[in-house]
């Protein structure tokens, strides 16, 4: 398992080498390049680190890879808040919500160079003694997928929004007497996941929800809690679903997603976005 997850981080390192150019290995002052990005739930900062300074060590000679300082945050809030006051040096997200964050944000920017294409594969997650409910999930993406209308959601909510206008709202179906799944919404990746100034929950996943709603007849109640917070809601029964991220690679080389917590289950893909880097465009 060591091997295996020693892979994934070397994937991973590739991602931490787009704070500059080939002299970007440490800041200005000589220290460590600091890299904000949303608290993991199943692997730690150290972790990170380790794995990632024994992988630049051995492949820096020729890639110019360097091995960043991860600092975990529990939301986007803080990790932005933190990037503006020069607390981190960059801060990794995905290209969707990189592009929402540059419209609001005129100080920002995109790292351009030396950040390969590498993208992460979204899903849901649940508790594993609720497999009946994955199954019904799974069946409601794959209908959602072959027959377009996740094609639709993702042109309407996410490459055709207009980011200096309102995320478009979302209206979740009710059924009368129906179950009610409680579903975890964070509102830190948007227009992906996101919450408007009002409490609403809006944007892509909200609406992909909808969707699968109506595909079950079941009622959802979004509960919004903090990114950090998404395993403990989910494991001590807060929530039944949480929204979730895999890298897709294949299993020969990582697992689909070395942070899943024990007794966690993997609903199908619905969307995959490429993680991209930002930093002050000073």
């Amino acid at each position: 398992m060591k091997k295996i997850f020693a892979l994934l981080m070397i994937c991973m390192l590739a991602l931490a080498t787009g704070c500059g150019g080939s002299d970007d290995k440490k800041t200005s002052d000589g220290g460590q390049i600091k890299l904000g990005i949303i608290k993991h739930l199943n692997v730690t900062e150290t972790l990170l680190d380790n794995y990632f300074e024994k992988a630049a060590s051995r492949m820096n000679q020729t890639s110019g890879m360097y091995a960043p300082k991860h600092i975990f945050f529990d939301n986007m809030t803080s990790m932005v808040a933190a990037l503006q006051s020069n607390q981190i040096d960059a801060l990794s997200t995905y290209h969707s919500v990189a592009k929402y964050l540059l419209a609001q944000n005129a100080d920002f920017e995109t790292v351009k160079d030396r950040v390969p294409k590498v993208s992460d594969a979204f899903c849901c997650a649940l508790r594993e003694d609720d497999s009946a409910l994955k199954k019904e999930f799974d069946d409601a993406i794959l209908k959602l997928n072959s027959d377009g209308k996740l094609a639709d959601l993702v042109k309407t909510y996410i490459s055709d929004v207009n980011l200096s206008e309102p995320l478009p709202a979302v209206e979740m179906p009710k059924f009368d007497g129906a179950p009610t799944i409680k579903v975890a919404v964070t509102g830190d990746l948007p227009p992906l996941d996101f919450v408007t100034a009002d409490g609403k929950a809006a944007g892509f996943n909200t609406a992909m929800l909808a969707a699968v709603s109506q595909q079950l007849g079941k009622n959802f109640e979004l509960v919004q809690i903090d990114s950090g917070a998404r395993a403990v809601a989910l494991t001590s029964k807060q929530v039944d679903v949480i929204f979730w991220v895999a890298v897709p690679l294949d299993d020969t080389l990582a697992p689909p997603n070395c942070d899943t917590p024990d007794g966690v289950i993997l609903t199908e893909p619905y969307f995959t976005d490429e993680i991209v880097h930002i930093k002050l465009n000073k």
